[in-house]
């Protein structure tokens, strides 16, 4: 008998300790496993910014419970035989991105960057129904992706920049992008400034042609060309340079939006506002230059013709981003 207390002591620390139940073991279990998966994360964010992953890895890591964290999310296609040349620019960027995260104080285990490559996790692809790379999704840590957590890359681009604010949005993670210095526009200013140096060192004596004005109407004309066409709005938004459907295999040059552009579609209307100035400038030279009337008519003609095919290929993208437009 004089075990007994020690007997009903121990029975009622089992009884204490089963009060909990199952779900206290499964709350156990729970944070375990969050655990290991943070842990997990945390290892391979220390080694690479932004981690790969497979269709197991997605699963478990990005799409299964229990998750704390938001996992940014590349969908994309790198492989050559693929050749999706804006797949390689927004990689470049979103690098940029992660490593900015990576290196910074805005690092912490409350979001990740990954990458999920077709070639190494289709059944991804198919899983989300997804058609089309790159495309950028936000795994929020509680729920599932809403509208807002896929980026919209046609309007907003894949500039690190862009990408930085979009997270800021949907994970209240400021990440301030750091660049890696880029050397080609001092040197490409030097290079310009050692021209005109040499230019006034040889020609000192006569510098008559710094008032040439054909010279600097054709500068001033080279610039207001490329600013009407849209460079301007290509340096801020980081535009894909085209865009090539992945089942069809069409690439296309002209955006179907009037929000937006390719880096392409500048190009050629650079080229067709040059056309149409050129024949401008042979209609007007037609009309004012002391030639003979023979060739003065043939740039009439030549004139006439340029300004008509051109302008009316200018109208023809302009229809066909702005549905409905009286052209």
């Amino acid at each position: 008998m004089a075990a007994l207390p020690g007997q009903l002591l121990a029975l009622m620390l089992l009884l204490l300790a089963g009060c909990g139940g199952p779900g206290a073991a499964g709350q156990r279990r729970k944070e375990m496993v969050l655990s290991e998966k943070v842990n997990q994360l945390m290892e391979w964010a220390s080694k690479r910014s932004v981690i790969r992953m497979n269709g197991d890895k997605f699963r478990r890591l990005v799409k299964a419970p229990p998750r704390n964290y938001s996992v940014i999310v590349m969908f994309t296609a790198l492989q050559p035989h693929r050749q999706c040349v804006v797949c390689k620019q927004a990689d470049e960027e979103y690098q940029i991105l992660a490593n900015s995260w990576r290196y910074s104080s805005a690092f912490t285990n409350k979001i990740f960057f990954a990458m999920v490559d077709f070639d190494e996790g289709s059944d991804v692809f198919q899983m989300l129904n997804m058609n089309s790379a790159p495309t950028f999704i936000n795994f929020p840590a509680k729920g599932k992706p809403k509208r807002g957590d896929t980026y919209e890359l046609q309007v907003r681009g894949f500039a690190a920049e862009q990408l930085a604010r979009w997270v800021a949005d949907r994970t209240d993670v400021h990440i301030r992008v750091i660049r890696p210095p880029n050397y080609a526009g001092p040197l490409m200013l030097g290079l310009l400034l050692a021209v005109i140096g040499g230019l006034v060192y040889l020609r000192g004596s006569n510098l008559d042609f710094l008032y040439n004005k054909t010279g600097w109407a054709f500068a001033a004309l080279c610039f207001v060309l490329a600013m009407t066409s849209g460079q301007m709005w290509n340096h801020i938004r980081g535009p894909p340079y085209a865009h090539k459907n992945p089942h069809t295999g069409q690439v296309n040059y002209i955006h179907g939006s009037s929000q937006a552009q390719f880096v392409a579609e500048t190009h050629i209307v650079l080229l067709f506002n040059g056309g149409v100035t050129l024949g401008m400038v042979l209609l007007h030279e037609a009309a004012t230059s002391d030639m003979d009337v023979g060739k003065r008519k043939i740039m009439c003609i030549a004139g006439i013709g340029l300004v008509v095919l051109f302008f009316s290929w200018l109208l023809s993208v302009f229809r066909s981003k702005y549905h409905g437009y009286p052209y």
